[in-house]
């Protein structure tokens, strides 16, 4: 499952802030968490095993603040998150403060026992796919399978893209456990005829 980007069903078109841990706001902040925890709850309903958590927005920079931010919300919905059978995994977004490499480091100084959603699109436009899987390891819970041309985030079908699958889906059953695998593809990629097949294809990769 995913945690709430925006607290409405329009994705924040209609005007409503974006849900944002990092927000320098406090009350921005808690409002953000609380958002996220009344998704936890449908893990009471509707068991899951994993919510993937976006630490801030594209904005957001690596500095002593979202390092607070970021360890405070990360401790407070994990202790939420738990008793519900769920773990937290991070993705890794197209900012400074979700690189691969901060990601590491902030798990390493919060010695919180959170994992990693790889985003291979993000990853393919920075730092590089390889180069994350390497950096991010059997931190990795899941992996967000789409493509781009390593410039905009295009969320386009495996081989529709740049990205080198081949190699890609080698490294990932490389990993000593095996990551959950989503799909995460446009709306506008989508056409009745050719979805089936080419669901087919995309996890036949791995």
């Amino acid at each position: 499952m995913h945690a709430p980007m925006f607290p409405d069903r329009e994705m924040g078109r209609a005007g409503a802030p974006a849900v944002n841990v990092l927000h320098p706001e406090k009350s921005r902040r808690i409002d953000a968490m609380d958002e996220i925890k009344r998704a936890l709850e449908a893990a009471e309903r509707i068991p899951f095993k994993n919510l993937v958590v976006h630490l801030g927005e594209s904005t957001d920079r690596w500095s002593p603040r979202s390092i607070e931010y970021g360890m405070t919300a990360l401790e407070h919905l994990g202790a939420f998150a738990r008793p519900l059978g769920v773990r937290l995994l991070v993705e890794n977004l197209l900012s400074e403060a979700t690189t691969p490499e901060h990601l590491v480091s902030l798990f390493e100084m919060s010695h919180l026992d959170v994992s990693v959603c790889l985003d291979l699109g993000h990853a393919h436009i920075d730092p590089g796919v390889a180069e994350a899987i390497t950096v991010l390891g059997d931190r990795i819970g899941s992996v967000h399978v789409h493509d781009n041309h390593g410039t905009k985030d295009e969320h386009l079908w495996p081989g529709d893209g740049t990205i080198d699958w081949t190699t890609i889906a080698r490294a990932i059953q490389d990993l000593s456990k095996s990551p959950a695998i989503v799909l995460e593809i446009a709306s506008s990629q989508n056409d009745a005829a050719t979805t089936p097949d080419r669901i087919k294809k995309a996890f036949d990769l791995f």
